[in-house]
């Protein structure tokens, strides 16, 4: 059942993590998350203060910790300190693995932390030596690899901001996203593989080009031919070939000095640059990573990311951490759906990441890694982008490992950072998130602005956060960044989800609140329906939209199949039994239909928001944030829709 029990933490476990240490020291005991949680909401300069301490953040911390605004926007963390993003990352710069790069064509490579600070410091003085400082872009078309981490954190090292796409992002949507940043270099591979074949890159290097004129594009791997590039173009071998490795004199800067600029899907319009902090960024990650996740000095970390993806920037900040990053480019499943399970015991992981939608289809293909892997080290896996089904928390106990810490985390682009995840000190219970993050005020308002008291709400955060932006790129007033988050509810953060706190303390989330179905003026969450569908054997994926119907709205229920499956009158029976039983009548489709595809944002999440305006007759534009933009037409003028 939902809510039961799934894993609970043995006593020695908890007393050996950092959440455990952190709460003796704060006064709490191990296992009392509810106070040590309201002390780090109600006591926000204790709380930073110790977790500046904790984590022996390197840099001058200065005399003030907090310092309360007109509003939260205004609210100021560490306003005197002076810190480097890069040199917490790049400390102890020894022989210990620091990244273990995979690729999909079988390509392992490995750097030390010493490798590692070499090739920074390479890249630094190259860097300064095309006239890039403080302040200036450096933009990346690029693969979750070793010279994209090095470049990351060089540009950071002198206090440049980086902004990436991963390189399947078409012409149209790197020129949006990096283009609008106006990039002082471009750095960018030619080609990628993905599922067995090679694609190449040159169109959208040279959209990007186009609409931005870098100095310099810098070339990470193997080309015959500059001249097929715009602008000025270097192999990155030549590039470094004048610069010897050699003490990295790193830029600290204040605690909110621009990092990172990451960009919205870009589904409902051009995509927002939303600019990250860096020393908000550091500590907030430290945060997640040692006592969320319980990451340890010399453990193996793995998240399976692209580096147009949030969880890219995440999984880099675990060097901070002493961590091994162990990277893979490439499709998950290619050649066989237990590739990454292979890496998993190859590379000894601690701490293993992915999506729920990767969970979902190790479930849909049978796998069952328990039976074929060792999984030794195996002790946390973390799943995010879209809400865990408790059938994921199924197959993960059933099919993977009985003692592993599965923490389902939720945050976004937005803050860079998580609102609700896992607490290794408390059992892990069944289609929940164990809680919300330590100085994370989080609870769901209704449409009045008032907290619910039970059932699901509008996602806010009634303080502020150190995954606060610092705001939009181009946006001089602020006022998008307001309209974005702020001016929903007054006073709070409003983030577009639809949550709901479960009587043990865990929370769901309920799908985007944007896309927050209502038919009958009854607010349904679309992961309510999701619940009950996905397990169904036939079904291997399902998105559910609002049409606007007779001065109301219905639901629309499109499945993508099984192969051989046909949705014939009998399965769509079982699939509104299902949902009237394990939901509410008012959550069973006025319709369901059979897709070939949904489409998905580059980072994987479907696009409810595009198949809503599909259905609903709205003009299907070029959309460069979908993946699969072409799938739509399987959704707009269905003769179905009619009546």
């Amino acid at each position: 059942m939902d809510g039961d029990v799934m894993f609970n933490p043995d006593p020695q476990r908890v007393a050996g993590s950092a959440m455990a240490r952190f709460a003796e020291l704060a006064g709490f005991a191990p296992t009392d998350y509810d106070g040590l949680h309201r002390w780090s909401v109600d006591e926000v300069e204790a709380f930073h203060s110790a977790l500046w301490s904790a984590f022996d953040v390197v840099g001058q911390r200065g005399e003030r910790v907090y310092v309360p605004g007109a509003t939260i926007r205004e609210t100021r963390f560490f306003p005197d300190a002076e810190v480097n993003y890069a040199e917490n990352l790049l400390r102890e710069a020894d022989d210990r693995l620091a990244i273990i790069a995979h690729r999909e064509d079988g390509t392992r490579r490995t750097l030390t932390r010493a490798g590692l600070y070499g090739l920074v410091s390479r890249m630094v003085k190259a860097l300064r030596a095309e006239g890039i400082g403080v302040g200036d872009r450096v933009a990346g078309i690029v693969t979750n690899d070793i010279e994209a981490i090095a470049l990351y954190l060089a540009s950071s090292a002198i206090g440049a901001v980086w902004a990436s796409c991963s390189p399947d992002f078409g012409p149209a949507a790197a020129a949006d996203r990096l283009g609008q940043v106006e990039p002082s270099l471009l750095v960018a591979v030619p080609g990628y593989g993905y599922g067995g074949k090679r694609f190449d890159t040159t169109a959208s290097i040279n959209a990007v080009v186009a609409a931005s004129a870098p100095k310099r594009v810098v070339l990470l791997g193997a080309v015959e031919d500059l001249s097929a590039y715009e602008g000025p173009a270097i192999a990155l071998d030549d590039w470094l070939v004048p610069h010897a490795a050699e003490e990295i004199d790193f830029l600290r800067q204040g605690f909110d000095a621009p990092h990172a600029i990451l960009f919205s899907s870009g589904t409902t319009g051009k995509p927002k640059g939303i600019v990250h902090g860096a020393g908000r960024l550091l500590l907030q990650h430290l945060k997640e990573h040692q006592l969320h996740c319980d990451l340890r000095a010399g453990d193996r970390f793995f998240y399976y990311t692209t580096c147009g993806w949030m969880m890219w920037n995440w999984l880099v900040s675990g060097l901070a951490s002493g961590a091994t990053l162990v990277t893979y480019d490439g499709n998950p499943a290619f050649p066989h759906a237990g590739r990454l399970a292979d890496i998993i015991d190859a590379e000894e992981i601690d701490i293993f990441g992915t999506s729920a939608k990767f969970i979902d289809a190790c479930n849909k293909a049978r796998l069952r890694p328990r039976d074929t892997h060792r999984l030794e080290n195996l002790r946390t896996i973390l799943s995010t982008g879209s809400p865990l089904l408790p059938d994921g928390f199924d197959h993960i106990y059933r099919d993977w490992k009985r003692d592993v810490h599965l923490a389902s985390i939720s945050g976004g682009t937005d803050i860079c950072a998580c609102f609700l995840g896992g607490v290794p000190t408390l059992p892990v219970r069944r289609g929940e998130m164990q809680g919300a993050m330590l100085g994370m005020d989080v609870a769901g308002f209704d449409q009045a602005g008032k907290p619910v008291v039970a059932g699901a709400g509008e996602l806010v955060c009634r303080n502020a956060h150190l995954s606060m932006p610092l705001g939009f790129w181009n946006d001089a007033d602020g006022a998008r960044y307001r309209a974005a988050y702020f001016e929903r509810f007054e006073g709070v953060w409003t983030h577009g989800d639809y949550v709901e706190k479960r009587p043990s303390g865990g929370y769901v989330i309920h799908g985007r609140s944007d896309a927050t179905l209502n038919p009958g003026g009854i607010r349904i969450g679309t992961a309510e329906i999701y619940r009950q569908v996905e397990p169904i054997p036939q079904i291997l994926e399902a998105i559910a939209v609002g049409q606007d119907w007779q001065g109301d709205q219905r639901i629309i229920l499109f499945v993508r199949l099984a192969d051989g499956v046909v949705l014939n009158d009998a399965l769509v029976s079982e699939i509104k039994r299902r949902i009237r039983a394990g939901a509410t009548p008012r959550h069973v489709p006025a319709k369901i239909l059979a897709v070939p595809d949904i489409p998905r944002t580059r980072s994987n999440k479907i696009a409810e928001l595009a198949v809503r305006d599909a259905v609903n007759g709205k003009a299907l534009e070029n959309n460069p944030g979908l993946a699969n933009p072409e799938v739509l037409l399987h959704f707009k003028d269905r003769p179905e829709l009619v009546d």
